[in-house]
């Protein structure tokens, strides 16, 4: 993988989730702009689900995929970082581009974390990570799972 600033890697991780959503049949909304704290809204079975973005970057030292939970916000000065609250989205896709692996997370979780998640793809492990049932989890995101 090429050495990447992180707007890059944002924009692939959306772009491979924008792909993946089209594979589905879902029709996809894209907001104007980047103030909003949602990247994307896809329409399924007639509901709308507000989809945040993130993409993962692998911490060598510890062998494991990370995502940060928080929300980034910059302007001329300075970069603000602050929790996301459980009305800011319906679901957190995490992208793994390396390995081309999806997370996907209901907001409600994705906040209980404090500020990263590790994603944990070794098969080394004793026990499965929580995270583990939200790998490709893309029937999270039907109609009946989102309206409850």
């Amino acid at each position: 993988m090429l050495n990447t600033d992180t707007k890059l890697k944002g924009d692939i991780a959306e772009q491979a989730v924008i792909l993946q959503a089209l594979k589905k049949g879902w029709n996809i909304l894209k907001p104007i702009g980047d103030r909003l704290p949602y990247d994307l809204v896809f329409e399924i079975e007639g509901s709308f689900i507000k989809i945040q973005v993130k993409s993962a970057w692998f911490d060598t030292k510890r062998q494991n995929f990370v995502v940060d939970t928080r929300r980034t916000k910059t302007n001329r000065r300075e970069m603000l970082r602050e929790k996301y609250s459980e009305s800011d989205f319906d679901f957190a896709i995490i992208y793994l581009e390396e390995i081309q692996i999806f997370y996907i997370i209901p907001v409600g979780v994705f906040i209980s974390y404090s500020s990263e998640i590790h994603l944990v793809e070794s098969e080394k492990r004793q026990r499965k990570p929580k995270s583990a049932d939200y790998r490709e989890a893309w029937h999270l995101l039907n109609s009946d799972s989102v309206n409850q």
